[in-house]
């Protein structure tokens, strides 16, 4: 399920709504890898297999930020503000990594509009986005994020 405001007018009318949810996606060792190699974080709880076996959590897992980056992908696929021409990223508000995201276990996020305010040129959105891995219990990750769009 996925959302379409018809217009930035619109945004305030969404505000304490649950938006949807974005489709699955697995979280493969090698998107874990990459996100390692280009933020210098290579701990082995999440690169080594074998040791990650006997540890901790059974497995390897995502970093904690790999999974917070993944909004910029999953929150377009749901909702989408039409006569948006440009968003910008402004920040966060609060972050908790609640449950560890196994590798190979697949991912979503869910968001609510928590607030939307005029600014010129736009709005500034903040969302509650969660992800959840699909069989756990509680969510990996739930973040108020905030969004500027400028239409």
């Amino acid at each position: 399920m996925s959302t379409t405001v018809q217009g930035l007018d619109q945004l305030p009318n969404y505000v304490g709504k649950h938006l949807g949810f974005s489709p699955y996606m697995v979280v493969s060792q090698d998107r874990v890898q990459t996100f390692a190699d280009a933020t210098d974080d290579h701990q082995w709880i999440h690169l080594d297999t074998e040791r990650a076996k006997s540890g901790p959590f059974g497995g390897t897992i995502a970093h904690g930020y790999l999974t917070l980056s993944l909004v910029a992908g999953m929150l377009p696929k749901v909702w989408h503000v039409d006569g948006v021409k440009m968003g910008v990223n402004y920040g966060l508000n609060k972050v908790r990594f609640m449950s560890p995201v196994p590798v190979g276990s697949s991912l979503r996020c869910g968001a609510k509009l928590l607030a939307a305010d005029k600014i010129e040129g736009g709005y500034q959105v903040a969302l509650e986005v969660t992800f959840e891995v699909e069989g756990a219990t509680k969510p990996a990750c739930v973040a108020e994020v905030i969004f500027r769009y400028y239409g």
